[in-house]
């Protein structure tokens, strides 16, 4: 009696033992391979390689991966059953063929937890590598798209110097002498009308090459055009606030990206405000942090509303195109620009970009 009692607790405490054994595999794998990543997955499954040869009481083990046949199946989770490789124990077959059920059952779900590491960290890799291509095409399209938007300020400059030293000179050179002509001789009906055409003719031309490639902004900068374009409404009866803080030139490219979202912007306010309004301009700059933005804000008739405007949509009819123009300026230099409305009526516009910021 006391001999069987003595070998009942002697077989409790080696199941007990083989039960701590599979806890302590299971457990030490299983957290070596959840924190698995690509650089160490490769050294983490030798090492539960070595633990399941151990466990098993054979010489070795390795995990293979692709198609080979012999050895524990690792499926992948999911309802494909994806074979992603073999656990195989080599060595001692007399002792791999004495693993109990239990043991065979706690290889088992090791080569679960294995497959399951090799499946996540293939994904998290796919996953990256997709990342990685679609960082490198919207580099790419930036690029493009700066490349586009230069060219046709390139070609926008060369058509507002070919306007400036052509025909505007032809056209000022004939107000002058229709002048010249109507104060020589008798006030000539004619002459007057045509003096007042060809006078007409030379402001039209102005505006379209002031709209082309302003001069202020080569010359002086952002700043003093968009301090031009502010005084352009005043005169048109709008009460316009304008303040700027930070340096006076900005960087070439954030001139132009900036100059043109102002221009957009300053469009909009004539064509959907509704008549004179007050308006708010702000030009911030700071050199040392990079940071650039642009506020142009109206307290017009547009429809109300109170808060950031959707991307895809626009508070006006008909700004669609604008505004698509004003964020594909601002992405094209790495910008943002944010649209919202005001709730008794009213559009404003703010462009933001920072130089080497991700």
């Amino acid at each position: 009696m006391q001999t069987d009692s003595v070998s009942a607790l002697r077989d409790l405490y080696r199941a007990s033992e083989a039960r701590a054994a599979r806890l302590r595999l299971l457990m030490e794998a299983g957290r070596d391979l959840a924190q698995a990543d690509a650089a160490s997955l490769e050294s983490t499954l030798a090492q539960s390689a070595r633990r399941a040869a151990l466990f098993a009481g054979c010489q070795e083990g390795v995990v293979i991966l692709g198609e080979a046949e012999e050895g524990l199946p690792l499926i992948a989770p999911g309802p494909e059953n994806r074979r992603v490789g073999v656990l195989r124990l080599t060595g001692d077959s007399a002792a791999a063929d004495q693993v109990d059920p239990e043991d065979r059952g706690a290889l088992t779900l090791l080569a679960q937890l294995i497959a399951a590491a090799i499946d996540r960290v293939a994904q998290d890799q796919a996953r990256e590598d997709l990342l990685h291509m679609l960082r490198e095409r919207e580099r790419r399209l930036e690029h493009v798209v700066g490349r586009l938007f230069s060219a046709q300020e390139e070609e926008r400059r060369r058509v507002s110097h070919d306007l400036h030293d052509g025909v505007a000179q032809t056209a000022t050179a004939l107000f002058r002498r229709l002048e010249a002509g109507r104060a020589d001789g008798t006030p000539d009906p004619a002459s007057a009308e045509l003096a007042a055409i060809a006078k007409s003719l030379v402001q039209e031309l102005r505006r379209v090459i002031g709209g082309l490639r302003p001069t202020a902004l080569d010359d002086l900068g952002l700043c003093a055009a968009v301090s031009a374009m502010a005084e352009t409404l005043r005169r048109d009866g709008y009460e316009v606030s304008f303040t700027m803080e930070g340096p006076e030139r900005w960087p070439p490219v954030m001139e132009t990206a900036f100059f043109r979202v102002a221009q957009e912007a300053f469009a909009n306010i004539r064509k959907h405000a509704g008549g004179p309004c007050l308006v708010d301009v702000r030009l911030l700059g700071n050199l040392e942090r990079q940071h650039w933005e642009l506020l142009v804000s109206d307290r017009g008739g547009g429809p109300a509303r109170d808060g950031p405007l959707e991307a895809e949509r626009s508070p006006r009819e008909g700004e669609h195109i604008g505004l698509a123009v004003m964020r594909e300026r601002m992405a094209a230099i790495g910008g943002r620009l944010e649209l919202s409305g005001r709730r008794r009526g009213g559009f404003e516009v703010r462009a933001i970009a920072v130089l080497g910021a991700q």
